[in-house]
């Protein structure tokens, strides 16, 4: 049975509430934090109700904030439903930004706090689950060079990998800027029989033109000036592992023939050199651009194309990838969070929005620097909009949108249509609105109150039908 932690000074709302869910739940009071504390470690509720007011500090909110950082600290995933008087309202939104869960009036209606309550319950269990599966595939990344993904063309790119990473055939690897080019050559690489060899990576673009050849081929001593001793080359340095060329695209046409001969012959000259040496080495490359375009504009050999894409491997951009949006953004969340030792637990509703409805055209790259700018950034244990950057895509929103020139502007205009359409899709009916939002329905009244909007179908009582 799902236990529950009532941490109340009142006894009659303790006796209360335990005589109306003892039906349901096991529950377990407590009259201070000290008790509550003691009694959380005991029995591990997956709910708590926190009283806002405690003593020593009755009529205060120290005491109920203490508790909350308490409570949340020894579990970070428990479900916390504040108990607040009308004035406390301010200091309730604020333990909300804090970690809790939910807050409701006293004194409490036992009907509508079960609601509250079973949704928590049930929150929390589809949370251990995508835990558990997180963990799974976190798990099952480790044999992909940490590589993470759900959606079926990832999994296609899996299946791939593991079935020619074996051989010695030339692989090319397209996609976008961010989209983890260089993950797939490292993949490739670590499930080989070269797997004891190097990985030498070797970007094409970011090397000038005039020492790109010495870079990969190596130079003889004398070459040219300032060529003062013998140079291996990146080529010769990845004898017997993999070499991994990036933005493959960038590559100049003399030396496109150059690489061409290795490929075919498996011996290399360096710059200022006549000497043949074998380079026993996979090459893997990968490039951002168009190569068919660059074929038929003269910019890259069509020879050395089929020669380096026996295998082609295409990465879909972010944004095609559906869940493994959110999949990727929790493992960075936790990632950064234990990094940079901050207690960032989970994105907020307006953030998860902001995740799935994004471009993302910097792809995987730029969703992790943002949640790391945002565990960074933040001092709150939920990650906002705002945190992820959110404001600096408010230029590109429509005419509607492009007056507001502040962030709670821009938070209220989205809140606002949030409500709208969770109200809409469920046709007036505010329970099954609230529950698709996350929130409880007095939190969700109070929101629609807020933004002066009205129940659809006959109000409250139509909207609870």
């Amino acid at each position: 049975m799902v236990k529950i932690l009532i941490i109340d000074d009142d006894p009659d709302i303790r006796q209360q509430l335990k005589w109306g869910l003892s039906d349901e739940y096991s529950v377990v009071q407590a009259g201070t934090v000290q008790e509550g504390i003691v009694a959380f470690k005991k029995h591990h509720p997956t709910v708590v109700i926190l009283d806002l007011g405690l003593p020593p500090y009755e009529h205060s909110s120290e005491e109920g904030f203490r508790g909350l950082a308490a409570l949340l600290e020894l579990n970070p995933h428990v479900k916390i439903i504040m108990l607040t008087g009308n004035s406390e309202r301010e200091n309730a939104l604020k333990a909300m930004q804090l970690g809790a869960y939910d807050f409701y009036p006293k004194p409490p209606v036992l009907n509508e706090l079960k609601v509250i309550i079973g949704r928590a319950v049930h929150v929390a269990g589809l949370e251990e689950q995508n835990r558990t599966l997180q963990r799974a595939v976190e798990m099952k990344s480790m044999d992909l060079g940490g590589m993470l993904g759900q959606c079926p063309e990832m999994q296609t790119i899996f299946a791939t990998i593991k079935k020619v990473a074996p051989s010695d055939v030339s692989i090319l690897i397209t996609g976008e800027n961010g989209t983890g080019k260089e993950l797939v050559a490292q993949a490739l690489h670590d499930a080989s029989l070269r797997r004891k060899g190097p990985f030498i990576p070797i970007n094409c673009g970011a090397i000038p033109e005039n020492l790109l050849e010495s870079e990969l081929f190596g130079h003889e001593r004398g070459a040219f000036t300032g060529a003062h001793t013998t140079v291996q080359g990146k080529l010769q340095y990845a004898n017997k592992g993999t070499l991994f060329l990036d933005e493959i695209g960038e590559l100049p046409v003399n030396l496109q023939v150059k690489l061409l001969r290795f490929l075919q012959e498996g011996v290399i000259q360096r710059v200022g050199g006549r000497v043949d040496i074998p380079v026993d080495t996979r090459t893997v490359c990968a490039t951002n651009v168009n190569i068919a375009q660059a074929i038929k504009e003269g910019r890259f050999r069509e020879d050395l194309y089929y020669r380096i894409s026996v295998i082609s491997i295409h990465l879909p951009p972010l944004r095609e990838r559906g869940e493994d949006i959110l999949l990727l953004a929790n493992y960075f969340l936790r990632m950064y969070s234990d990094e940079h030792k901050k207690k960032v637990r989970r994105f907020s509703a307006a953030a998860v929005h902001f995740l799935k409805s994004y471009e993302w055209p910097g792809n995987v790259r730029e969703l992790r620097n943002r949640v790391q700018r945002a565990i960074i950034m933040s001092d709150a244990s939920v990650v906002e909009p705002d945190d992820l950057g959110c404001e600096m895509e408010l230029p590109e929103f429509d005419e509607e949108i492009r007056p507001i020139v502040t962030l709670r502007e821009a938070r209220d205009k989205v809140e606002r249509e949030l409500l709208v359409q969770a109200m809409d899709r469920q046709n007036g009916n505010i329970a099954k609105a609230a529950e698709e939002l996350g929130v409880s329905r007095p939190t969700f009244y109070d929101m629609i109150k807020k933004h002066g909007l009205m129940p659809l179908h006959g109000g409250e009582k139509g909207a609870d039908s």
